[in-house]
């Protein structure tokens, strides 16, 4: 076995670990938090636990089955490598969900103790969304999914440039909105405070699933001015192993023609460039700038 080859197990590995981190959060902040507060969700959770509610069926089923449905319209799309840890997450899940019920302690009519106790209710939307929508991060950063909308979102954000939390959040809106329509929930007014909560959750959840992602994806533009130029673009090259572009510069007051570098790098590498920067040249001239997006070698894959 190559290093290639074995660089590539370790990765996977990897990310079969990371998932499972992600789902024991997510399983713990939906069952500890959300569930003993009847507080709704979005997407095949919430939709799981919407049929919970009003039903009594046991959400972990639910969840199985509408997720087994949009695993065979998903498999052209995404392809076997992207679902084969899209199915691990389905069925651990919904094993993590079943086992954290389980364990999560009851009142004598079967209810689910509320850990926070009675009266709070956004404390605890705040603590399990907060969990949940981290989760759901780290699950995608480690390129899987936890099903459901999740897949619908990862298909149209392979092919389009558009936040995972915006397709979560437009698909939410109609499952948390659905709970007006199901009288077991009590009048109107009543109805109308799930959904409150539930669009509460919503927000929550998507600022930290989008909080993660672009927060790993965060990139920056340096524009270094500076008679050692050449010095600097040798020390970045072979202590970051980088790309760097020479501009050629012309001052309009002195007009004296000056190289000037362009960097692209990622966030965490700021320091290290400021860092390479002031041992060569502690008067250089540096610009450094937020960017959008990078796409390319490196960096993001154009979509």
């Amino acid at each position: 076995m190559n290093s290639l080859d074995h660089k590539l197990i370790l990765k996977e590995v990897q990310d079969y670990v990371f998932i499972t981190l992600g789902l024991l959060l997510y399983s713990f902040g939906f069952t500890v938090f959300l569930m003993p507060y009847e507080i709704v969700t979005g997407g095949v959770s919430g939709i799981s636990a919407i049929v919970y509610y009003a039903t009594g069926f046991q959400l972990e089923y639910t969840y199985l089955i509408i997720n087994v449905a949009l695993l065979a319209v998903a498999l052209r799309i995404l392809g076997w490598k992207f679902l084969s840890k899209t199915i691990y997450a389905i069925l651990m899940l919904s094993f993590l969900l079943g086992l954290f019920q389980t364990l999560l302690p009851r009142d004598e009519e079967g209810h689910f103790i509320k850990i926070l106790g009675e009266g709070q209710n956004f404390m605890s939307l705040i603590l399990g969304c907060t969990m949940t929508g981290s989760a759901l991060g780290i699950v995608f950063l480690n390129n899987g999914s936890t099903g459901g909308t999740d897949i619908i979102a990862a298909s149209v954000n392979k092919f389009r440039n558009v936040s995972l939390g915006t397709v979560l959040a437009f698909i939410d809106l109609i499952i948390i909105g659905s709970c007006l329509l199901i009288p077991q929930f009590g009048d109107m007014l009543q109805r109308a405070y799930m959904v409150v909560f539930g669009l509460c959750t919503m927000v929550i959840e998507n600022f930290m699933l989008d909080f993660l992602m672009n927060r790993q994806r965060q990139s920056v533009q340096f524009m270094i001015f500076s008679k050692k130029w050449q010095e600097i673009a040798n020390a970045i090259g072979m202590e970051l192993d980088h790309g760097v572009t020479i501009l050629d510069g012309h001052g309009w007051y002195t007009g004296h023609e000056r190289k000037v570098l362009c960097i692209l790098a990622k966030k965490n590498e700021s320091a290290i460039i400021f860092r390479i920067i002031k041992s060569i040249d502690p008067q250089a001239f540096v610009s450094q700038s937020a960017v959008i997006g990078v796409f390319g070698e490196g960096f993001d894959r154009i979509k």
